[in-house]
């Protein structure tokens, strides 16, 4: 059940991600995996759609904490683990990107939105904390 749920929140992610005018969509490829490779795709298409463009956040249906300017993203670790295990109405996505997706995603974060944190994360240190 739990699997049927983490797709099901995928798929609306995808399906949120594709209503952006410049954006062609997030696609899950066979195997339910995301395709997107890039930090910016994969945030573009998955992320942004509850971290808002400028990664200001939001407040709903949820409470989605902002991007921008955040302290709590200074340690990578922190941004890696929950990426993969998910916190609160975020889910895990630990099932649907590589070590080196989750890594290019937590850089791009990192260093974009008013967020200057240039260690970057490897997809070693991805693995490590699998």
């Amino acid at each position: 059940m739990r699997a049927s749920i983490l797709l099901g929140a995928t798929l609306l992610l995808g399906v949120a991600g594709a209503s952006f005018a410049d954006s062609p969509g997030s696609t899950i490829s066979p195997g339910y995996r995301i395709s997107e490779q890039s930090g910016e795709a994969i945030y573009v298409n998955i992320c942004q759609a509850c971290h808002m463009s400028k990664g200001e956040g939001a407040t709903g249906a949820g409470r989605y904490p902002a991007l921008a300017t955040n302290e709590n993203l200074k340690a990578g670790g922190y941004v890696i683990s929950t990426v993969l295990n998910g916190q609160k109405a975020m889910p895990p996505f630990k099932r649907l990107m590589t070590d080196d997706q989750v890594a290019a995603v937590v850089n791009y974060i990192r260093t974009h939105f008013g967020n200057h944190y240039p260690d970057a994360v490897t997809a070693k240190d991805v693995k490590s904390e699998r």
